[in-house]
């Protein structure tokens, strides 16, 4: 539930000089965020006439003290517990500020509502108990505003009465504090010695801290910017429904950020298709305004028909959203079981769900060890950038771009698991038609998994030509067939005999030629399968490509013969077609080839066996988790 507790002067209305900043307080539980926040309603003059009278009355009644938290304990619940369950929305105004102050829970249970709080906000108030100090759930709170994109935090060190208003304490907490939120690339605009019961520092300056001479709470709250305005970001209005009114087709929706009018020309993402506004409706039908602009919801007809669905996004020509099957993220999960490379998902963004897999995870953080964990999981409670995978076409921005269409959830099994931002969007050249839906395996991972003993992978076989990659191919091959598994070998040469027989060896076509070797071995791997892949590939780019393209799955072995063995060996005669001049585009062996830098693996085939060659790469694939180890 959300509270908007009345305030004593009306809030500004949007459009006029005073700015609007929103501010989420956040700590660890009983560190009193709701003190705090009662304090500044009442040192404000927010609270309605009577409001602190009725509830000191009640507290009476009751045979308690009066607690300045009982004016956010909305609920009956919370009262009991003596926790704040939900994220309660305060609105009051400062010298040049009107603020909505957004006081969200520190349970590690109730984290969920938290986040909810805090990815409304452009500022944050970070409240810090004194005699406690700096807890694990603090750490995990700034770790949290982090991900969320907050930039500006002010501490609070509260309860300073606990501790004789020791400087050297606050000291101590400050440093700490500062120190920790550094690192995260947020640099406190200020740390504040308050006792938030009893009023010091929380809008004047007493006696009792003579010795800090930085800002109130007050007054920290007056400085922080509020973000820029959303009609002034780029035009974004997701599609939630279509009606049909009369011979109107009316597209509805919430403008996100930006503004529209009648007569804009408009392009609905990830289609890519353009219109004109014709008109913009309203219920009940009222004389509109020529532009509307963020926050409001709108109907509009266009000049023409196309096929517009929930999920699409409208934006200005010239100034779209990028279309993707692909997206980096920093999330927070949420769900009792980790999320692990390969898990599908279900991914929402704006009005647009579609299924998801994660193709690989990154940075994995415990947020209050603050530890990076070397794991291709993700636990309940911690952050981890990924790398997503997208079964249709969505419109995107990063949030840096946009914060209203660059945030995501993530839904596991019909719940929210977790949420996050997106870092970056992939783009490609080519435009994937709207109306083309891929269609998942009919088995999970897990039965590929059971029946293989091995997860589906890509084997970048790459060397120069005769340095042994299609002999070493072919026996790994052998080898997993043998054991129960599903390899496929696709041999570069091979697939310019026919897949690739449209393509010569331009810098181009080359780049082309792998483009097209890699989506082929990443669908087969998707599908539980081994796709063992030989070819020259000399270009580093190429390469790079192909793993980004392959993502998690992919696993580059370098065969590394050197180039006078190749020459002897070149059972194909690319060297001598290359003299003769027969191989457009291959001139030679040093000049071409780009050896890899960091590969899974090396091998060199020119003093050993196949059979050991074949070993050394079957023990890289149990090392790195694609082949069951068959001798447990």
């Amino acid at each position: 539930m959300n509270m908007i507790v009345p305030t004593a002067t009306p809030a500004t209305p949007n459009g006029t000089t005073r700015p609007q900043v929103r501010i989420v307080i956040v700590g660890h539980v009983d560190h009193g965020k709701s003190t705090l926040v009662g304090r500044l309603l009442h040192e404000t003059g927010s609270l309605p006439e009577g409001k602190l009278d009725m509830l000191k009355a009640v507290s009476a009644r009751r045979g308690m003290p009066f607690e300045w938290s009982f004016l956010l304990d909305a609920l009956q619940t919370e009262r009991d517990q003596g926790i704040t369950i939900d994220t309660t929305q305060i609105s009051f105004r400062t010298r040049s500020r009107d603020v909505v102050l957004i006081d969200a829970p520190g349970h590690a249970e109730f984290l969920r509502n938290m986040i909810t709080g805090a990815s409304q906000a452009d500022g944050a108030v970070l409240i810090i108990d004194a005699l406690e100090g700096v807890r694990d759930q603090t750490r995990r709170h700034g770790y949290l505003l982090h991900l969320l994109g907050v930039k500006q935090v002010a501490v609070v060190v509260n309860k300073m009465d606990r501790v004789d208003f020791s400087a050297e304490r606050f000291r101590q907490i400050g440093d700490e504090i500062s120190a920790h939120l550094t690192g995260l690339g947020l640099t406190p605009s200020a740390v504040i010695p308050v006792s938030a019961r009893d009023g010091d520092g929380v809008a004047e300056r007493t006696p009792r801290i003579a010795w800090f001479d930085g800002p109130t709470v007050v007054e920290a709250l007056d400085a922080l910017e509020p973000a820029r305005p959303l009609e002034t970001l780029a035009l974004r209005l997701p599609v939630q429904a279509i009606y049909k009114f009369d011979d109107r087709r009316i597209v509805a929706g919430r403008i996100e950020s930006g503004s529209l009018a009648a007569g804009d020309e408009i392009v609905i993402m990830p289609a890519g298709k353009i219109a004109r506004i014709r008109t913009v409706e309203s219920w009940p039908v009222t004389p509109m305004q020529e532009s509307q602009g963020a926050g409001r919801s709108v109907g509009i007809t266009l000049d023409r028909e196309l096929f517009v669905e929930r999920g699409d996004v409208i934006a200005h020509v010239g100034s779209t959203p990028r279309d993707t099957r692909r997206i980096r993220a920093r999330i927070f999960w949420l769900h009792d079981k980790p999320l692990a490379e390969g898990a599908s998902i279900l991914v929402r963004l704006g009005t647009r769900e579609t299924r998801a897999t994660v193709v690989a995870i990154e940075k994995a953080v415990d947020p209050g060890e603050l530890a990076g964990v070397e794991t291709r999981a993700i636990a309940r409670n911690h952050v981890g950038e990924i790398d997503i995978a997208l079964a249709q076409p969505i419109a995107a921005d990063p949030y840096s771009d946009n914060p209203r269409t660059g945030r995501l959830v993530i839904e596991v099994n019909g719940r929210i698991a977790g949420g996050g931002l997106i870092l970056s969007v992939a783009t490609g050249k080519r435009s994937i038609p709207v109306d083309i839906v891929p269609v998942e395996s009919a088995m999970s991972a897990g039965e590929c998994l059971a029946r293989y003993r091995h997860k589906g992978a890509v084997l970048w076989l790459t060397g120069l030509p005769g340095s042994g990659k299609s002999t070493l191919a072919r026996a790994i091959q052998r080898r997993l067939f043998d054991n129960g598994g599903s390899p496929i070998l696709l041999d570069g040469d091979t697939l310019r005999a026919g897949l690739n027989g449209d393509l010569g060896f331009s810098a181009k076509d080359r780049s082309e030629n792998i483009r097209r070797l890699a989506e082929v071995a990443t669908h087969l791997a998707r599908n539980g399968h081994i796709a063992i892949v030989a070819a020259v590939s000399p270009s580093a780019e190429d390469r790079s490509a192909a793993r980004r393209i392959a993502g998690a799955a992919f696993r580059e072995i370098y065969v590394a013969t050197p180039a006078d063995v190749c020459e002897r060996r070149d059972p194909k005669g690319h060297y001598a077609k290359a003299r003769a001049g027969a191989l457009p585009g291959f001139t030679g062996i040093g000049k071409d080839y780009e050896p890899p830098v960091a590969s899974e693996l090396t091998i060199d085939t020119s003093s050993r066996s196949v059979t050991s060659a074949a070993d050394e790469l079957e023990d890289m694939l149990v090392k790195t988790e694609i082949l069951l180890d068959l001798s447990e």
